[in-house]
């Protein structure tokens, strides 16, 4: 199995031929413009840039058989906070993916029930809804199948699905699931908690970010640096990989920077060897606001992060300004995030 189909393996040739020409043609315009200034003292945005990017929506999609309801939403904002998911009573979804600090938990690796320590960090939940599969390895498809996933592994919350379903009715959440799923004769399933979990995440959304600012026609919401870190991050390559909405999170590239290590990263779900320390491509959505950095949280700072990938993924040194004007750049990606209060739940 390989890691992308035909069609996607193409779509980042070409991609990455558009970014090589870019690079190649970079030199003859000013390293801090993205744009093109016309006579009348406005800007056309730079046709490449328009095509790499895309504005972040202010809704996610959502699929035919789980529409996003004001009663689903509900019950999978509770859902999301509610301890009683996990053996212990302690740890919930909120845990790993803290709303209050940028869906992350700000931990190298993600520790969960009894402090069992997993294999790689927690990413963010924020606009997980826009991303080609879940997970860093990708071993989920959709949220809803994400949300199945932590609640019954050993190492984040334990609990059988009979279980979390027996707990949520003895606390008295059957009328949240007759409100959510009023058209089923049993609303209470542990596939309905998954789609109103899932629900929930589709609306942490974050638009309204300086870069997407700018793609919209707003030329002074990057600063210079910004837009000469925006010139090199396309110039260099970086955008072969980290494009579209999310500047990445739709596929999967091998990193080096991993290799020999324990993790062998998409290999463990498909089994072939091809996939070893294959991972998903990180978005880089607000990745100003989630360190630490990669699987493996390997990286403490995006200073870090940055020059990482550099050696690794694109055989190059950025010296100390161009590092500097990359992280400009990523920092103007942080968007707007939802206010998300602590629910009650029922009891």
């Amino acid at each position: 199995m390989s890691t992308s189909s035909p069609v996607s393996a193409l779509r980042l040739v070409l991609i990455a031929l558009v970014v090589v020409l870019a690079g190649c043609a970079g030199e003859e315009r000013p390293a801090s413009d993205g744009a093109a200034e016309t006579s009348a003292g406005d800007y056309e945005l730079d046709p490449l840039v328009a095509r790499l990017f895309e504005p972040i929506p202010d809704e996610a999609p959502a699929p035919e058989d789980n529409p996003t309801t004001e009663a689903g939403v509900e019950l999978g904002h509770m859902l999301f906070f509610e301890q009683k998911l996990s053996r212990s009573g302690v740890v919930s979804c909120n845990t790993c993916h803290v709303v209050g600090a940028a869906g992350v938990d700000h931990l190298a690796l993600a520790v969960g029930e009894q402090g069992r320590q997993g294999p790689r960090t927690s990413p963010t939940v924020y606009n997980a809804a826009f991303l080609g599969s879940q997970f860093w390895d990708g071993r989920a498809a959709t949220l809803e199948e994400q949300a199945a996933g932590p609640i019954q592994a050993h190492v984040e919350m334990d609990l059988t699905p009979e279980e979390a379903v027996e707990r949520l009715r003895e606390s008295g959440y059957l009328p949240y699931f007759e409100a959510a799923f009023p058209d089923e004769e049993d609303p209470l399933t542990f596939e309905n908690l998954t789609r109103a979990i899932a629900s929930f995440e589709r609306t942490l959304i974050t638009p309204g970010s300086p870069f997407d600012r700018y793609l919209d026609g707003e030329r002074d919401a990057l600063t210079e640096q910004q837009r000469a870190g925006l010139q090199l991050f396309t110039a260099s390559g970086c955008a072969g990989c980290h494009n579209g909405v999310l500047l990445g999170g739709q596929g999967f590239a091998r990193f080096s920077h991993a290799e020999g290590g324990e993790d062998r990263g998409r290999a463990e779900v498909t089994g072939h060897e091809a996939d070893e320390y294959v991972f998903r491509i990180a978005p880089l959505r607000n990745v100003a606001e989630t360190a630490p950095y990669f699987h493996d949280g390997s990286a403490a700072t995006l200073e870090e992060a940055v020059s990482v990938m550099g050696s690794a993924q694109l055989g190059r040194s950025f010296n100390e300004q161009e590092v500097a004007d990359l992280v400009a750049f990523l920092e103007s990606l942080t968007g707007e995030f939802p206010l998300v209060t602590f629910p009650r739940l029922p009891r």
